[in-house]
């Protein structure tokens, strides 16, 4: 299914007359569980159950994101180069902008009160979002710092050695035009960390800093040109790239499948398989 694209949305249901409504099922049991109105409701799309904006499904896919990121960047760690100095270090969702200073190379780089300042700077020339101005009225002085030392990403890559890093992020998109994937998702995901470059940058200017996007479309596509060139800059090694890309295909397609099937068995009541090869009819005569 997930790279059929067929999933059984109520959007694509309603449209052959087999529902009444586009509105996301699994949101209306959230809300209802929580005794809040289901006015309002997002269009039940195979975006929508893809994202963490579907209220009934956002759990499962964060834990596909970090099962595609962490099986990647094992895989491009697996895969370096031997003489490689570049490290890798990952953030799980608990993690912020000020877990990587908890560790002794961090500190190395720059000055924790050092970039904070930096980043303040940055920070105070963004608009303040609705959501945040509650947090932001009730004291000013702290929000922007805190603000950035919350900030959430995925990870990093650092080389001491050579006094380069690079901001590691993952995303997927349920686009597949590599055009899109490559401008557009590229520009989204740089601008998202944009104060986080441009704060170590200026407070380390000895070292180089960028950032190094990892992005997957709808049905297990990817900018084969652009992955390749990103596993040159993580020092992979050449023989190992066919393979790895291969890999990350096979876990992107396998974790996106885990979250329709997730997403079927909660709006039919289907159970999961208990017999491996089995196949379970999860409604509407489908069947895994």
């Amino acid at each position: 299914m997930a790279v059929a694209g067929n999933t059984l949305t109520a959007s694509f249901l309603t449209k052959i007359r087999n529902m009444q409504s586009t509105g996301c099922r699994l949101c209306t049991i959230a809300r209802e569980a929580r005794g809040e109105s289901t006015d309002g409701l997002a269009d039940e799309t195979h975006g929508h159950i893809n994202s963490a904006g579907c209220e009934g499904i956002a759990t499962k896919v964060t834990a596909a994101h970090h099962s595609i990121l962490r099986h990647l960047y094992d895989s491009m760690h697996a895969a370096q180069k031997p003489k490689s100095k570049l490290k890798f270090v990952m953030l799980d969702k608990a993690s912020n902008m000020g877990t990587p200073w908890r560790r002794e190379e961090f500190p190395r780089i720059c000055n924790k009160d050092d970039l904070a300042e930096k980043a303040q700077d940055i920070e105070v020339t963004k608009p303040i979002k609705k959501s945040q101005e509650a947090r932001y009225n009730l004291d000013p002085a702290s929000f922007f710092v805190n603000h950035f030392w919350g900030r959430r990403l995925d990870g990093f890559a650092i080389n001491e050695a050579l006094q380069i890093g690079f901001v590691l992020e993952f995303k997927r998109s349920t686009d597949r035009d590599e055009v899109f994937l490559r401008e557009v998702k590229e520009a989204e995901a740089n601008e998202q960390h944009k104060s986080i470059i441009g704060a170590r940058k200026a407070a380390a200017p000895e070292w180089e800093f960028g950032q190094i996007n990892f992005l997957v479309g709808n049905r297990g596509s990817l900018v084969e040109s652009d992955f390749y060139t990103k596993l040159k800059q993580l020092d992979v090694q050449e023989l190992e790239k066919d393979k790895l890309f291969a890999n990350h295909v096979t876990q992107v397609c396998e974790a996106h499948n885990r979250v329709i099937v997730s997403f079927l068995q909660q709006v039919q009541g289907g159970t999961r398989p208990t017999t491996e090869g089995s196949r379970e009819n999860i409604g509407h005569d489908v069947h895994l």
